[in-house]
């Protein structure tokens, strides 16, 4: 019995060791909460989405260990110093670039492209960012409404938090939301298939 209860306990130990080698994971909130990884001063997560100002190199790397699996960037190439579609293809990150340069560069189509890339379960964990989190602000204002069912003032609240300061880029959203809203919702895709 007594040797019995020293091999439990020794194998008990034995996993909380290995258990405390583990990278730490991004908790998964169920509602938007402020966030920290790396050095990224502008972050935020609702479930496995996670919304930010730019992320350095050495953060994609930390945001890799603690499970991201894709990035969406919203940032020009000539607002990049740094190449960040070969960075994040050297940490096997799956990389999507939809840049959005200003108000007029959030057209439906790239709504409707930006929304499809966050309804993607099997993209998840996802890092969507831009420079300050302005423009992924705009995004998760139309993706909050349009899939996630919340109010518009409600919507606007969070994308607010996340970072959206622009009112020429919340009335390109709030565009979006009343034309969609007459119309069929963007296809969401199944990850069980």
């Amino acid at each position: 019995m007594f040797a019995r209860l020293m091999l439990a306990t020794v194998a008990l130990s034995f996993s909380m060791a290995l258990a405390d080698d583990k990278p730490a994971q991004i908790e998964k909130p169920k509602k938007l909460e402020p966030a920290k990884c790396g050095s990224v001063k502008q972050l935020h997560a609702l479930g496995d989405i996670y919304l930010a100002g730019q992320p350095s190199p050495e953060d994609f790397q930390e945001f890799k260990i603690r499970g991201v699996k894709s990035v969406l960037n919203l940032r020009t190439k000539d607002e990049m110093d740094f190449d960040e579609a070969k960075t994040l293809k050297s940490l096997g990150l799956e990389y999507h670039h939809v840049p959005i340069a200003g108000p007029d560069s959030l057209t439906d189509e790239n709504f409707d492209k930006l929304r499809k890339l966050l309804n993607e379960k099997q993209q998840r964990p996802m890092l969507l960012h831009c420079t300050a989190a302005n423009r992924v602000g705009a995004v998760w204002l139309a993706h909050r409404v349009l899939d996630g069912g919340l109010t518009y003032d409600a919507a606007l609240a969070e994308a607010k938090t996340v970072g959206l300061k622009t009112p020429a880029l919340e009335a390109k959203a709030k565009d979006y939301i009343a034309k969609q809203k007459v119309k069929k919702p963007v296809e969401k895709v199944d990850s069980k298939k």
